[in-house]
């Protein structure tokens, strides 16, 4: 009985477990910068309010949540989260860095590597050493999920009121978030690649809520969410919400048939809401020569281009963010990224960056699936097993995008990263407190 009170509900506070697992006090304030600067990254509030642009809060937010947690770790005398793919990540940021000397503009990489890349690493050790707790797990789901919402209903609203970028031939695209704000989803092919990767977690938050406020707004995310990827008329964005809906059908089929039936049904009747012109931007997907906009045959120009280059220079590369270079000394000037994640990281760090991107994605989806697995046969844990898998979901939808995006170095893929270290944190202080509370008294 004891073993059991002490192991129910792994989103509750631990009653007692092993110190080295749990969240300490003094932690609280770095969680909460982490926090902030997650709403400030996606929903970029200094675009809408001017005055924090001379307060730089996204790196104030991140500048105390880093310090923060290493002066905690100092004053507790405690040594802090330690992951394998974390040492992963650290050594493709240091191949990186030794590829700078031997860039074709030096300079370049270094801004890529200091305005982009070493953040987005440094966000993705932050998630795995401050979410170490079901409570704080909870909490940073619900933060995503409810940052998706302005982001999917901005997308609904521009496309309703006729709110769109400047059109080439037949095709309208509506402006994205914050346009103008230099946000992460201001392009609606980014706003699209940003609300595909949180509704998987928006449908795990949906399955492990137990309070009605939280399933309807989880419920009323995923739906807004997926709404607003069709309206960005994006075709990554379709390609990577399809591949996200069979996985995750697939993974809910196992557990509850029925509903995932029901879903299928549901998204069956919606088919008469689908956009004009939706069905023939999509037909450029395999029709690539029909594109009236001409992007198509551009990006399938530029991958066989950068996959030629990489197969005569495959070591090296040209330096972090240099394919644009490469790229206008093979087929002309364009300054135009190859869209492709693999294919960036092959073009700019070599084959050996690609081999480390690589290494990286598939130890963190073996993580969250050994979580996934193992947390079905223990019930104190069924509710960080379904956040794994959708942490999987989530992975799988960014490898499909990644063939259609220019995203190598940004934010999207180490969030994902990030949670898939969160979960384990979780899974392991919940097996540890159960292992502790069996222990006789």
């Amino acid at each position: 009985m004891i073993a059991s009170e002490a192991t129910t509900a792994w989103w509750r506070p631990e009653r007692a477990a092993p110190s080295g697992l749990t969240a300490q006090p003094g932690g609280r304030l770095a969680f909460g910068a982490l926090f902030a600067f997650t709403g400030i990254l996606i929903l970029s509030p200094q675009a809408w309010f001017p005055a924090f642009r001379s307060l730089r809060i996204a790196l104030l937010a991140a500048g105390v949540a880093i310090i923060a947690h290493l002066l905690g770790g100092v004053i507790r005398r405690r040594p802090g989260q330690r992951h394998p793919e974390v040492v992963i990540a650290f050594c493709l940021a240091a191949w990186a860095v030794l590829t700078v000397p031997i860039s074709l503009w030096p300079g370049g990489s270094v801004s890529v590597l200091t305005d982009l890349f070493l953040k987005a690493i440094v966000f993705f050790w932050l998630i795995g050493v401050l979410v170490t707790t079901g409570p704080r797990l909870r909490m940073f789901l619900r933060l995503l999920v409810v940052c998706s919402i302005p982001l999917a209903v901005t997308a609904i609203r521009n496309y309703r009121s006729g709110v769109f970028l400047e059109a080439s031939g037949a095709v309208m695209r509506i402006a994205g978030y914050n346009v103008g704000g230099s946000g992460l989803t201001e392009n609606p092919n980014d706003m699209a690649l940003m609300l595909n990767l949180l509704i998987p977690f928006a449908a795990a938050l949906l399955a492990i809520e137990r309070r009605l406020a939280w399933r309807v707004v989880a419920a009323s995310a995923l739906l807004l969410s997926i709404a607003a990827v069709v309206a960005t008329f994006s075709r990554a964005g379709f390609l990577t919400l399809v591949a996200i809906g069979i996985v995750g059908l697939v993974t809910m089929a196992r557990r509850r048939p029925v509903a995932a039936l029901g879903i299928v049904l549901v998204l069956a009747a919606s088919s008469p809401l689908i956009p004009r012109g939706y069905l023939e931007r999509l037909s450029t997907i395999t029709n690539i020569s029909s594109d009236p906009t001409g992007s198509s045959q551009g990006r399938w120009t530029d991958l066989t281009v950068a996959a030629e280059f990489v197969a005569r220079h495959p070591l090296t590369g040209v330096g972090l963010g240099q394919n644009v270079l490469a790229l206008n000394r093979e087929r002309g000037p364009t300054w135009r990224e190859v869209h492709n994640v693999y294919l960036q990281y092959a073009v700019d760090l070599g084959l050996p960056g690609l081999a480390l991107f690589l290494w990286l994605f598939v130890a963190l989806f073996r993580a969250a699936g050994r979580v996934r697995r193992l947390a079905v046969s223990n019930t104190a844990c069924r509710d960080v097993g379904i956040v794994a898998g959708g942490v999987q979901v989530a992975l799988v939808g960014f490898a499909v995008a990644a063939m259609f995006h220019p995203v190598a170095y940004q934010f999207y893929f180490f969030c994902i990263a990030g949670l898939a270290l969160a979960v384990k944190n979780v899974f392991s202080a919940a097996v540890a407190s159960s292992r502790l509370a069996q222990q006789p008294v």
